[in-house]
């Protein structure tokens, strides 16, 4: 799986691993999609891009594995939780960054329900645990 990385200049020089990671999968395609159609997730992926937030870091993810309910992207919270998401549309960039935000302001390492964009709710595809239990 290849990456490539957007990181903002506050974060290259930064100490240590960035709070929140916003995966977007630039190969998604859409179901209804020509064959030939560039992919909808390069797209979703220069949009995010586009809205040049500093303090999110935003990843090119080549696949997530979640084809049939693409579009695709994930959250990472340094401190927490994994998210998957699918079945978001090509125009879903603001709703990825207001959730990616919203880690940003978590205490306990959980996207909060509350305040959540309604495409991160219906498109949740998995929640997968911190790598490490959180410091007691």
């Amino acid at each position: 799986m290849q990456q490539h990385d957007t990181v903002m200049p506050e974060r290259a020089a930064g100490s240590g691993p960035p709070a929140v990671t916003l995966y977007v999968c630039s190969t998604c395609r859409l179901p209804d999609a020509p064959a030939d159609a560039a992919p909808a997730g390069a797209d979703l992926l220069a949009q995010v891009r586009a809205a040049g937030e500093t303090d999110i870091v935003v990843r090119e993810v080549k696949c997530l594995a979640n084809c049939k309910r693409a579009l695709s992207a994930a959250l990472t919270h340094r401190d927490g939780w994994s998210y998957v998401f699918g079945d978001l549309s090509a125009e879903a960039a603001d709703d990825l960054l207001a959730g990616a935000r919203l880690f940003l302001t978590s205490t306990d390492g959980l996207l909060p329900w509350r305040g959540r964009p309604d495409a991160l709710k219906r498109g949740m595809v998995a929640r997968i645990p911190p790598l490490a239990p959180p410091a007691a």
